[in-house]
């Protein structure tokens, strides 16, 4: 805990991160080409809305998102942020919501436009996010994502320095839609302590990691494609998940169930032992490790 304000009963801990914060969104959101705001306006709400429905696509119950929904989240206390280029146009959106415990936020639903995935925006939003929550005394952000999307599972835990230690079965239940296809979604929870050494080392840019397990050990189990899935070695467990699932599931369906099958048998065993995931490789390699191991 930081020496409190005398006059705010704010800490000087908390102020300065929170400033920290800010600094890392600004620089973010300059590298991006893109201003980083919160909403106002429900015609801006819609076009978020829009957004979201572009890159997540519809189910049978409708868009992700509806500007309705939106709007209630903010007046419960929320924040709906917006990323718009230097020519007015809208490119990345996030929502979040206050949760429990005290101190801890939840980022429902996040989205950069098609095309753009490599411009950095989806991360000047998070970073935006990140702010966000510490400017008001949030000290934790929580959410879900695919385990087998290995370019967001690298993006959440490397570039941002999150970990994930829990598994959530068929979170959404069985979900036909664009990216997840039409088989069950299961999920990992994302653990974003705002103020970690290792998230403020990400907000300056990500550490370097390695392609591979390093350790030449044998492996302890081999995946679907026949080839290795899991290591354990020095500096941890090593769990592989495909290259391109979205793509498989569209492709070979049921391959991509035994994918999810073999990785919820994996990490579900792994957390239960105490491991959490704390890094992704280029190449896909989850890395496992124990508190004492880090």
């Amino acid at each position: 805990m930081g020496t409190p304000d005398q006059t705010s009963g704010e800490s000087v801990a908390d102020r300065d991160a929170a400033n920290q914060a800010h600094n890392a969104a600004l620089h973010a959101a300059r590298l991006a080409g893109v201003a980083v705001r919160e909403v106002s306006g429900i015609a801006e709400l819609r076009a978020v809305s829009d957004l979201f429905t572009a890159v997540w696509g519809r189910t049978p119950e409708g868009v992700p998102a509806p500007s309705e929904l939106l709007r209630s989240l903010q007046h419960s206390g929320g924040c709906v942020t917006a990323a718009v280029d230097h020519s007015g146009r809208l490119v990345g959106a996030a929502a979040l919501t206050v949760a429990a415990p005290a101190g801890t936020t939840y980022s429902l639903i996040a989205a950069v436009a098609p095309g753009l995935g490599n411009r950095g925006v989806g991360y000047a939003v998070k970073q935006h996010q990140r702010w966000w929550a510490l400017d008001r005394g949030y000290h934790t952000m929580a959410w879900t994502f695919d385990p087998l999307v290995a370019r967001n599972a690298r993006f959440n835990l490397v570039k941002l320095g999150a970990e994930a230690g829990s598994y959530e079965r068929a979170f959404y239940g069985r979900v036909s839609d664009e990216i997840n296809g039409s088989d069950e979604t299961d999920r990992l929870v994302a653990s974003w302590r705002l103020c970690a050494r290792r998230t403020v080392a990400a907000s300056a840019g990500p550490p370097a990691e390695p392609e591979r397990p390093p350790e030449p050990v044998a492996p302890l189990a081999i995946g679907p494609d026949g080839q290795p899935i899991l290591y354990q070695g020095e500096t941890g467990r090593w769990c592989r998940v495909p290259h391109d699932i979205v793509a498989l599931r569209r492709s070979e369906p049921d391959i991509a169930t035994d994918w999810r099958l073999a990785i919820r048998e994996i990490l579900v065993r792994a957390f239960t032992e105490g491991f959490t995931a704390t890094y992704v490789t280029r190449s896909g390699w989850y890395r496992l490790t124990r508190a004492g191991d880090r």
